[in-house]
């Protein structure tokens, strides 16, 4: 193979997507020529994500069929965002049947509901980019089902995210004056929520466990920090983001991520309705050896059962995470312990050399 073209959003761009493939190309390039979007490849790369950012890089995905790296498993808020009402109905029905064209009508007339619904997480619409690629690349199990439920004869390759190398984390002391400036005091368990927060972050519920701890005197705060993805949904949460126990922090630069990263003793990182992704922000979490409190679900079955917390969704999800938040206050050297397995599975299985090491096999396999 001669030259690998590489097509992606990279930063400046403000999405997990750019920070991913700015990890991932240099680690390529150590494999072979890898140069962006040349018009001479042998075989494209094309990183596709659930927004606008990835309008242009999926109709070349198309026109010219390569390696599709999906990074979410669900393109309905893609269609959503770039297709008008005759269109989206058209893409739906290609997907799903003649007979979806009613439901197809209801969900376009209904779209402003489109974040938080679950019935448009269930019809990812995966199948015109799943059917024309050489292979598809995904990373949890949930994301190969929902490909091969469009599209049996897809070539489908699992490939953990990856863990990018890390600046250098603040020491000790640094950490302990971090902590103390944004309220959390001796032997506090500072929990952290961070990314862009959407409806399916659950920070309502995540709000409310929170509440369940201090009624039951455990030693907590909350450290809340990313950008609304709607100025609806912040309206909307602004009446719970009044409790003293609650630090509210906006866009983090990624200098200042990895400072409060490394003051966090809990990240909570739930996901329900699930777009069958894989978190780059658990992933950096788990990797300097962080607990992360995940929704059960197949997207996490890679990962040990010892070396994060798992939360169910539904009747439970609220008094569980309280429950084990109240559980780790008390137990700090729990956290600790659940963070260092997290540590060593990232280690061994998510090391940017391997997943690049992955990467370049599938690449070929594709040319």
């Amino acid at each position: 193979m001669k030259t690998v073209g590489y097509d992606s959003p990279l930063p400046p761009a403000r999405s997990g997507v750019a920070e991913y493939s700015a990890a991932l190309l240099p680690e390529l390039r150590k494999h072979g020529a890898v140069r962006l979007s040349p018009d001479n490849a042998d075989v494209m790369v094309y990183h596709i994500g659930n927004n606008q950012l990835h309008r242009e890089i999926y109709a070349r995905a198309l026109a010219r069929p390569g390696v599709a790296v999906l990074h979410d498993a669900v393109l309905q808020h893609f269609f959503l965002g770039s297709l008008d009402q005759e269109g989206y109905i058209r893409e739906f029905v290609y997907n799903y049947g003649e007979w979806t064209r009613d439901l197809a009508a209801d969900l376009w007339r209904n779209r402003a509901r489109s974040a938080a619904d679950p019935r448009y997480f269930e019809f990812p619409m995966l199948k015109r980019i799943a059917a024309a690629s050489r292979v598809v690349i995904v990373h949890n199990p949930a994301a190969a089902r929902a490909v091969a439920r469009h599209a049996p004869d897809a070539r489908i390759v699992e490939i953990p995210h990856l863990f990018a190398p890390l600046p250098e984390l603040p020491d000790a002391a640094a950490t302990l004056r971090l902590r103390s400036s944004i309220g959390a005091g001796p032997g506090q368990l500072l929990v952290g929520v961070f990314g862009h927060l959407r409806e399916s972050k659950r920070l309502a519920a995540v709000i409310r466990a929170m509440e369940r701890a201090w009624r039951e005197r455990a030693n907590v705060r909350l450290l809340i920090a990313g950008a609304f993805a709607s100025s609806d949904l912040e309206r909307a949460m602004a009446p719970l983001l009044n409790h003293p126990w609650i630090t509210r922090l906006g866009y983090l630069s990624t200098r200042d991520f990895w400072r409060h990263a490394s003051a966090v003793d809990l990240c909570v990182n739930l996901r329900y309705p699930t777009a069958a992704e894989s978190s780059g922000i658990a992933i950096a979490m788990m990797g300097i050896g962080k607990a992360v409190a995940l929704t059960c679900g197949e997207e996490i079955a890679r990962i040990p059962e010892n070396a994060c917390l798992r939360i169910p969704h539904g009747p439970e999800e609220e008094e569980t995470l309280a429950a084990m938040i109240v559980w780790l206050a008390g137990e700090p050297q729990a956290a600790v312990e659940i963070g260092r397995r997290a540590q060593r599975h990232i280690a061994g299985e998510h090391s940017l050399g391997r997943v690049a090491g992955l990467y370049w096999r599938a690449i070929q396999e594709a040319g």
